[in-house]
């Protein structure tokens, strides 16, 4: 079957890319940040990827002609749920994005809505609203959260997703039955990335006490990661045979390796990052800085995760409404 899809808030194209993976046509894809929509244009030839900022009363009209529409994805602002924002102040405007969506079923009628975000969102006083404007519009709602992990990404990312179809009850996501990814068997790559001494004059307390953490546990010689930003309550590092923590807008992961019997330090790098997030080396990162790059990858879907979805949504394994 046909699967016509647009993306709001599209960012790099994860969403997308996932869907598209699950036999989507890809319509087109919408984002404020021309970063953003200029990758997404990169990866997605076919579709139209629109650097338009939506407002309350946007609606299709933004997009042209797009026709028959399947399946509506959407990956609302996010920053001013999550734990990310620190103490700031939580912008609400930017929460109630996540009400655009309605304005698009309501005039395109997919028979398919995904919203994702973070699983802050659940506590957000729009939320029961959100859920009660989908149903009014007839759609069955249902609310999971997803860990990236047991799809067979190699990294602990747990999101919120609503699962929303016009004719039948959605069925709970199992995990894939894939073995976890971990960073070293699947994220650390060999490209000739230098890698600078630990112990090097302006290197921060910080990171040195959280390396020295790792050492004292792994003993000297055994690589491993220092994770930066937010609060770890793990000494600030984790090893390389578990899946990667959750990716965010900023670089946080930090490789040491050994010379010998000294500590060498580097940045994880865009394309092992891309790796991290379960996209393959066909998926493109042309334009905008490393910082931007870092960014998209840090915002966006893990596609595994919405390659499944997908698939379970269109599946004739729901229950049929008609068939109660």
């Amino acid at each position: 079957m046909r699967l016509r899809t647009i993306d709001l808030f599209c960012g790099g194209g994860g969403s997308s890319w996932g869907a598209k993976k699950a036999g989507a046509e890809i319509v087109c894809g919408v984002d404020a940040w021309d970063v953003a929509t200029q990758t997404y244009g990169a990866n997605f030839t076919g579709a139209r990827a629109l650097n338009v900022r939506m407002e309350d009363e946007s609606g299709p009209s933004i997009l042209g002609d797009v026709g028959e529409i399947d399946l509506l994805l959407a990956s609302p602002e996010c920053t001013n749920h999550t734990c990310a924002k620190g103490s700031r102040p939580r912008d609400e405007g930017s929460k109630k994005t996540a009400h655009y969506v309605t304005n698009f079923a309501r005039e395109l009628n997919p028979r398919w809505v995904i919203v994702e975000n973070v699983i802050q969102m659940r506590s957000w006083n729009g939320y029961e609203s959100l859920i009660a404007d989908l149903e009014d519009l007839g759609y069955n709602v249902l609310p999971q959260v997803l860990d990236a992990t047991d799809f067979g990404v190699p990294q602990s990312r747990r999101r919120l997703f609503l699962l929303c179809d016009r004719e039948a009850k959605p069925l709970p996501l199992s995990p894939c039955g894939l073995p976890f990814g971990t960073v070293g068997d699947n994220i650390i790559m060999n490209g000739g990335w230098k890698s600078r001494p630990l112990y090097r004059p302006g290197r921060a307390k910080g990171t040195l006490a959280r390396a020295e953490r790792a050492i004292e546990v792994l003993g000297r010689g055994v690589p491993f990661l220092i994770v930066y930003y937010g609060s770890d309550g793990s000494g600030g590092w984790q090893p390389l045979n578990r899946p990667i923590r959750t990716l965010t807008t900023l670089d946080r992961f930090g490789l040491v390796t050994w010379n010998g019997d000294e500590p060498m330090l580097r940045m994880l790098q865009v394309p092992e990052l891309r790796r991290a997030m379960g996209f393959g080396n066909d998926y493109q990162l042309p334009y905008g800085s490393r910082r931007d790059q870092v960014k998209l990858l840090g915002n966006g879907v893990c596609p595994p995760v919405m390659t499944a979805i997908v698939r379970s949504l269109v599946s004739r394994k729901n229950v049929m409404l008609a068939a109660e």
